[in-house]
């Protein structure tokens, strides 16, 4: 097998993972929009961050939700935040289980941060519970 081919590979498998607990909606909209100059950071998003890290096989998606919650609420990526409380509640983690982690951050990551993502938090798992209501009905 070529570089290529394994390039292409992990991409697809990326590809896959990434649709999988962001939403095939949030992968298209995030890949249509990327410019010619902006194209190059998703595509390498893609195929390591989704095809190699998270399709590695020493954590579950769930596990490594949580742990993208409590990294984002310490590094203050509210936009980020967003988009993986969404992937959390896809990869089966309960709002409680969100709170719980939230909390954790707020002891090691501080009252604001972790305020901050309750806020973000919040918002998703409403928007999130209100469409799947409304798909059920």
């Amino acid at each position: 097998m070529t570089s290529t081919e394994n390039h292409r590979e992990r991409y697809f498998a990326g590809l896959k993972t990434r649709q999988k607990v962001m939403g095939a909606s949030h992968v298209e909209k995030s890949l249509g929009q990327a410019s010619e100059f902006s194209l190059p950071i998703q595509e390498i998003i893609t195929e390591y961050a989704w095809g190699e890290i998270w399709g590695r096989p020493g954590l579950d998606l769930r596990t490594r939700s949580m742990l993208n919650l409590a990294m984002l609420t310490a590094l203050n990526r509210s936009h980020e935040l967003a988009g993986h409380v969404r992937g959390a509640l896809n990869n089966g983690v309960t709002e409680q289980e969100i709170q719980e982690v939230l909390l954790q951050t707020m002891i090691y990551c501080g009252v604001p941060a972790a305020q901050e993502s309750f806020r973000i938090a919040e918002g998703v798992v409403t928007e999130f519970t209100r469409a799947r209501e409304s798909a059920s009905i």
